[in-house]
């Protein structure tokens, strides 16, 4: 998440906001067995269909996509947009919950807060209960599915990821970001090569589909997607209660997401108590509801492949039951509405941390990115601070900053220094949980520093050659380190220990930064241009022409 995680597509077209009923698609018949929508080639219509065109190969060829067809998110539109959120993906999969230790995928269940849930599906077929349980099956296919791409990673986050999906689109591949397991960037077979790295020919011909079965009375019967589920005093769904609408939907890797329908607004309630503490001064919350509210329209297309606009964990932004919010929470969202950070006419990476540890860093420290002039390296902290701190900052000058601190903004956060050591045998397990190894460890060594001190580049050397780690890449291997701000020594044969400070990528807003500088008085503005430099506070509405762009 940009919070506290080295994680805050390529831009496609996103389909107008859908009406209730459920709209006619323009595809193949072989298509229409499958349910969802190729990521091109079809397109959501309230008109009489078009024909479909005629088959090209004979019935007992496979079609051939990119990954399983699903349509577009919608565009976001108006004030107070609506976000297609994921309450729960791979539903039906192993990577579901319970999935992967289950002989058969575990049954979803739909319970109501209160009175009666109302179940409509693909085909219309509505269903009324206080309860309903979906069980999952398989169904062959009217024609085989041959999934065929060539991927690019995996990559540590979604925004290293972007970046190389950036060069290889300018290189002429037609390119889509997925996250099957870790993030990864795909394109057709024939695609150009990407400019850096290899990608992998994937190939796999599907002859099933999973589909969600309703179990009633001892009976079931199929159900067509999409499904939509409307709750009128609410789904009860792990600890919370959600409003929704919702939508039950196939995703790009053959399973299924439920997913639900929350307006910008509503939806901050469920995010800025989790990424920044509901007790934060009032000025700290009302700068976290505008980033939180940046990010979410900056990312709209973070799941498109999957049909969804975001997550509801840590790869996105923490959302839950918007109920709980107190009163001070929905003061800083109502005193904020619709306000968003931008640059040059679109919401910028309002990416953000709990710590920076005294020295704030650009995203192409944090991130294989291109550099974002609101987003620079400076020392965090009063005029003596700065003054000692030079930036870009030396390296012989680093063990002196974590030795001390005082001056820096936020400097009482619990991680704001810190201490590790590093075993060869927990940096080896490390790298063999990533599906890497050098062999025995010998050696780590920094290569490379950025402008605020921290490693760009570390390399791990063994008895069977060397490795080498970069920018996020370094936390999401070795997670138990907070920040890349640190030195590295010998302890002993095998052993290293680490002096470091922050908690998080340290681009941005550091969340202990503006509770400190909200104490000391700060409006939110002052502390969104402190930490954004040369971004502006502007509504929601004059960047509507970037939004309705696409997802």
């Amino acid at each position: 998440m940009p919070r506290s995680s080295p994680i805050a597509s390529p831009a496609c077209p996103a389909a107008a906001r859908r009406p209730a009923a459920a709209p006619r698609f323009r595809c193949g018949p072989w298509l229409l067995g499958l349910l969802v929508l190729l990521p091109a080639g079809c397109r959501a219509s309230n008109g009489p269909p078009a024909p479909p065109p005629p088959l090209a190969t004979p019935a007992t060829d496979p079609a051939v996509a990119l990954h399983w067809p699903v349509p577009p998110p919608p565009a976001l539109q108006g004030a107070d947009p609506v976000l297609w959120v994921a309450l729960a993906a791979r539903l039906g999969t192993a990577d579901s919950p319970g999935g992967a230790s289950s002989a058969a995928p575990p049954p979803l269940r739909l319970r109501a807060a209160a009175g009666s849930l109302s179940l409509v599906d693909g085909e219309g077929h509505r269903q009324q209960a206080p309860e309903f349980t979906i069980q999952w099956r398989r169904r062959p296919l009217a024609q085989p599915l041959l999934l065929r791409r060539r991927v690019l990673g995996p990559f540590a986050s979604h925004e290293s990821a972007e970046a190389a999906a950036g060069r290889w689109r300018e290189a002429g591949a037609a390119v889509r970001i997925a996250r099957p397991a870790e993030w990864e960037v795909w394109a057709p077979a024939d695609a150009p090569p990407p400019p850096q790295g290899t990608a992998v020919l994937v190939e796999r011909r599907e002859t099933s589909r999973l589909v969600p079965v309703l179990r009633q009375g001892g009976e079931e019967r199929q159900l067509a997607g999409p499904v939509t589920l409307e709750a009128a005093q609410g789904l009860r769904w792990g600890e919370g209660v959600y409003t929704g609408r919702f939508r039950l939907q196939a995703d790009a890797h053959g399973g299924w997401t439920l997913l639900e329908e929350v307006p910008l607004e509503r939806y901050l309630l469920g995010v800025v108590p989790h990424e920044i503490g509901a007790g934060s001064p009032p000025a700290a919350l009302a700068a976290q509801a505008v980033l939180a509210r940046t990010w979410a329209v900056r990312n709209r297309h973070r799941y498109a492949v999957d049909g969804y606009h975001l997550c509801a964990d840590t790869q996105c932004q923490v959302y839950s039951d918007p109920r709980l919010a107190g009163p001070e929470v929905r003061r800083a969202v109502q005193a904020t509405r619709s306000q968003v950070m931008t640059a040059a006419g679109e919401p910028i990476h309002a990416v953000y941390h709990a710590t920076n540890g005294g020295v704030a860093t650009g995203l192409e420290e944090a991130w294989d990115a291109a550099p974002q002039p609101y987003l620079i390296a400076f020392a965090d902290g009063d005029g003596a601070f700065r003054a000692r701190t030079p930036v870009p900052l030396p390296a012989a000058s680093l063990p002196a900053l974590l030795a001390g601190g005082a001056g820096a903004y936020g400097a009482d956060h619990p991680r704001f220094r810190w201490q590790r050591q590093l075993s060869a045998g927990r940096v080896a397990a490390a790298l063999a949980a990533r599906g890497q190894g050098v062999g025995t460890v010998r050696s780590l060594r920094v290569l490379e520093r950025g402008p605020s001190g921290r490693v760009v580049a570390l390399e791990i050397g063994g008895s069977s050659g060397q490795l080498v780690l970069r920018r996020d890449a370094i936390r999401r291997t070795l997670r138990e380190l907070p920040s890349t701000l640190f030195t590295l020594a010998p302890a002993e044969a095998g052993l290293w220990s680490l002096q470091g400070g922050g908690f998080g990528h340290g681009a941005g807003l550091s969340q202990a930064g503006a509770i400190d500088l909200g104490r000391r008085g700060w409006s939110s503005e002052r502390i969104l241009l402190h930490y954004y430099p040369g971004a502006a506070l502007q509504p929601l509405e004059a960047i509507a022409p970037a939004l309705r762009q696409g997802s």
